[in-house]
């Protein structure tokens, strides 16, 4: 292949596509990372993710180097009322959660974006270019061709790439390329985000997260990690902008909970707060990831999260058309499936939104009545399943991601898994599938995991299952209570005879 010729172009250089390029390069393909930015944004931004999101790292070999720059969010997040009266906890996890880990994480993006770039320098086959600029992306019959501008000396050159795959952001190149039209769910609310840097500890702020939804000023806060911590602020109908963001307004919008001298401003600025995704997730060889296809509110801390799911769910269907495992229709089933399960998590969080952002002040008694019996009620929210696409199945768990206990010898599941396709189920089922069910796995490299591990069999057991097939990305492709059921779900697997170009 020419040296500027890859199975794939990412555009864009944060979360998404660092993480993008970790698991292609894992994969083996020839990538080309594009940023025009010389280096990593050294404020905080996204500052959450959750139990999944760490197995995507668990999987890109990045486990243990994102523990040690994040912390584990065991207490869960408080909804209190004007009077500190808590109304709502969003559940905590124990250290061990169904993902294998705890399922909060907080972190500082800028170290967290260190050790994704260290990760990508594992592969020999992932090119990274800083200060590089696409001007023009042009769709073609075999390639995509991105004429791009080096912005250290002024040269322009071209660059051919099987797909382009645009990390590029809310204001993405790629988008517009593709048609820029997204579905706005409603949600515009400017906010202001405060963060600092604590010089000692302050023993009146909390160890876990406050929603403090008073009408007269709603606000967040966060125990992110280390000293640093978190004011969101809503902007009420008055409020000047520019005056908001100087130090003296700021220190007595937060006067009851820290003083000037007890911590440094690292960073303050307004977001509007937007719920919007993109019509059009794939157009030919150009597919958007991350806030390039979806923006979403931060009261559920997902918005960093939707964005790795993104790239983790097409990653193994990129690697699988490169190969020619499986038609390039596969990649049509990314959007359909990410789109809906997206917007799921955006009007949860503009739900919650709606909690924390009431302002009329008899519109919140009668919130605080409804909420005020005693004890707190305590939620979590239901993992969403994806929308159409490479599953089958009426129902829960189809569609859903497999949790991940801890089998052979102690070994985390997505350990013994690997990239690949996988079954797990119990053995007398397992041994009476079709040998043409046997030559599509084999096919497919898919790991055949014997149901012995108590968690597992448990977890059969309570679903009324007897077998499960796993996609790559731990999704449940299907399910089974007998070997001609698993035949039959395993026809979802097309077999490299069977495939047309």
């Amino acid at each position: 292949m020419s040296e500027n010729i890859f199975d794939v172009v990412v555009i864009g250089y944060g979360p998404a596509g660092a993480t993008l390029a970790n698991l292609l390069g894992k994969y083996g393909l020839s990538v080309l990372v594009l940023e025009r930015e010389a280096g990593i944004y050294p404020l905080p931004r996204a500052i959450h993710f959750d139990g999944e999101i760490m197995r995507v790292f668990e999987t890109a070999g990045l486990r243990p180097d994102v523990e040690a720059i994040s912390r584990p969010g065991l207490k869960g997040t408080y909804f209190n009322n004007a009077a500190g009266e808590t109304m709502l906890i969003r559940a905590g996890t124990s250290e061990r959660g169904p993902h294998g880990c705890a399922n909060n994480h907080y972190f500082h993006q800028p170290e967290l974006e260190v050790v994704l770039r260290n990760g990508v320098k594992r592969y020999p086959s992932v090119q990274v270019r800083t200060r590089h600029e696409v001007a023009t992306i042009e769709d073609g019959t075999r390639y995509a061709t991105l004429q791009v501008r080096n912005l250290q000396d002024g040269n322009e050159y071209t660059v051919q790439t099987r797909y382009v795959i645009g990390c590029d952001g809310a204001r993405s190149l790629t988008r517009r390329t593709i048609g820029d039209e997204m579905i706005d769910l409603g949600l515009q609310q400017p906010w202001l985000v405060f963060d600092v840097r604590l010089k000692a500890e302050v023993p009146d702020l909390p160890d876990h997260s406050v929603q403090h939804c008073d009408p007269a000023r709603p606000m967040t806060f966060v125990n992110v990690t280390g000293n640093r911590r978190r004011w969101e602020i809503m902007l009420m109908p008055n409020d000047d902008p520019e005056q908001l963001v100087q130090p003296e307004t700021l220190w007595k919008l937060v006067s009851k909970w820290i003083k000037p001298e007890q911590a440094d401003i690292e960073r303050a600025v307004i977001y509007t707060f937007h719920s919007k995704i993109a019509k059009v997730w794939r157009k030919g060889r150009l597919l958007l990831a991350g806030d390039a296809a979806h923006l979403t509110p931060p009261f559920l801390g997902q918005g960093m999260c939707a964005a790795i799911r993104d790239v983790a769910n097409l990653a193994w269907k990129l690697e699988a058309v490169l190969r020619n495992r499986i038609d390039d229709a596969l990649l049509d089933t990314y959007g359909s499936e990410r789109a809906q399960h997206v917007h799921a998590f955006i009007d949860l969080a503009v739900k919650l939104g709606a909690i924390i952002q009431t302002t009329d002040p008899e519109a919140a008694r009668e919130r605080d009545a409804k909420f005020k019996s005693g004890q707190p009620e305590t939620f979590e929210f239901p993992a969403p399943r994806l929308g159409a696409g490479m599953w089958q199945g009426d129902s829960a768990p189809v569609a859903q991601i497999f949790p991940q206990p801890k089998v052979e010898n102690g070994r985390q599941l997505d350990e013994v898994l690997g990239l690949n396709f996988a079954v797990i189920g119990e053995p007398d089922l397992l041994d009476g599938v079709t040998s043409d069910t046997r030559a599509r796995w084999e096919a497919h490299g898919l790991v055949v995991l014997p149901a012995r591990d108590p968690e597992i069999l448990s977890w059969l057991e309570q679903h009324r299952l007897r077998a499960v097939l796993l996609r790559p990305d731990r999704y449940i492709l299907g399910t089974a209570q007998t070997s001609a059921e698993l035949d039959s779900i395993s026809t979802l697997l097309p077999t490299t005879a069977a495939l047309t170009h």
